[in-house]
């Protein structure tokens, strides 16, 4: 946990020097305490580094696609000449994705992420899939993650000025 305070104290920190004004000073607290309540909640005092940089990772301004191939880098695994993602590391991505969700009552069940891991290893006769194939699985909004893209398009769309008037 205080890897991870420290960790978010120097992010935001980064963030007020880019955009003065715009980040409250309490960011790194508040962000650490959702990652708590997301992460954490039989209060042992540890949460997994990969966890709250999915958490991050999906709540952050980049694109999609930025966050898609992050999440395969945080969570594939090297196998000589390639990085693959196995189906066990795409159960851990999405139980971890999940409770972002959850935490205000909207994750899904277990048979959920179950489904979607079947999805996106079906046709696949390997044990693990390269990154082109996860990120088409991705692109096709696959339910499990439906909230990702949604909450991007309606991050994307309060960033758009029309100069027209109604009456």
């Amino acid at each position: 946990m205080q890897q991870i305070s420290r960790m978010l104290i120097k992010l935001f920190q980064r963030a007020r020097l880019e955009k003065p004004g715009q980040v409250d000073l309490r960011a790194a607290e508040f962000t650490l305490s959702l990652l708590v309540a997301m992460y954490d909640r039989s209060g042992t005092g540890y949460v997994k580094t990969r966890s709250a940089a999915a958490a991050l990772i999906s709540l952050s301004g980049d694109t999609l696609l930025a966050k898609y191939r992050a999440f395969f880098q945080f969570y594939a695994v090297p196998d000589g000449k390639e990085t693959l993602i196995t189906r066990s590391a795409l159960r851990s991505l999405l139980t971890d994705l999940n409770q972002i969700p959850a935490i205000v009552g909207e994750g899904c069940t277990l048979s959920c992420v179950e489904i979607a891991i079947h999805d996106c290893f079906h046709g696949v006769l390997n044990a693990a899939i390269v990154e082109e194939k996860f990120l088409s699985w991705l692109r096709s909004e696959p339910a499990v993650l439906l909230w990702l893209p949604t909450c991007y398009r309606l991050s994307a769309a309060e960033m758009v000025s029309h100069q027209a008037r109604c009456r």
